[in-house]
């Protein structure tokens, strides 16, 4: 198994160092607080599991196999991309109440503290975000196999790589997380926050309109 697991393992490894709409989400989320980032990355996380298990079950060819099955669900994904990053965008423009009349600078970075949010909502997100991209399930379906030992059970076999691949990016979306709360004494100030809240949601609100118009 070790011939399979160390390559897997670093495939994961390439997989999770690609930007992609999940990444940005949970860094935009973790801006907010560690919790929030990594509920996304379980909420996220939960998504790979779904759609390794379906890609086991054989469904996920069905998505591939049909424009009208693949177009819906592209087009999903694109709303959802573009409902996040109007979000954000307005979220960042209008603010933290009371942190522009701070003559001082003392109470700006308290008011720019984003609002609590649920730990469901925050999961929700990330969950939401990776189950509504007809790519990932494609890609799931074709990456997965790959890594099948010759001679295995072919089910059991994909449905624990799924829970691997799943548990791995866990810990390596973990790091984002760690590291951009190791720099909230920096990103902690108003200004800041929301000029890197207005960067993540306009990529969002990109890479929305990219989906929604690619063939």
């Amino acid at each position: 198994m070790l011939h399979t697991l160390l390559p897997f393992l670093g495939a994961c490894t390439l997989i999770a160092a690609s930007p992609g709409p999940s990444t940005l989400l949970i860094i935009r989320q973790s801006l907010r607080s560690r919790r929030a980032g990594f509920l996304t990355v379980l909420g996220n996380e939960t998504g790979v599991f779904v759609w390794g298990t379906v890609a086991a079950f054989g469904l996920t060819a069905l998505l591939a196999a049909s424009q009208v099955a693949y177009d819906v669900m592209r087009v999903v994904g694109a709303v959802t991309l573009i409902g996040f990053g109007v979000r954000t965008l307005l979220e960042a423009r209008r603010g933290a109440p009371g942190g522009t009349n701070s003559t001082d600078g003392t109470d700006e970075g308290k008011a720019a503290q984003p609002l609590a949010r649920s730990g469901f909502a925050s999961y929700r997100s990330g969950l939401l975000l990776n189950l509504a991209n007809p790519k990932a399930a494609v890609f799931a379906m074709s990456f997965l196999p790959q890594f099948v030992p010759s001679g295995a059970p072919q089910l059991p076999t994909m449905i624990g790589l799924a829970a691997l691949w799943a548990v791995f990016e866990v810990g390596y979306y973990g790091m984002y997380v760690w590291f951009v709360g190791r720099l909230q004494h920096v990103i902690s100030r108003a200004a800041v926050r929301r000029r890197l809240e207005q960067v993540s949601g306009g990529v969002l609100l990109l890479l929305g309109v990219r989906m929604a118009v690619e063939s």
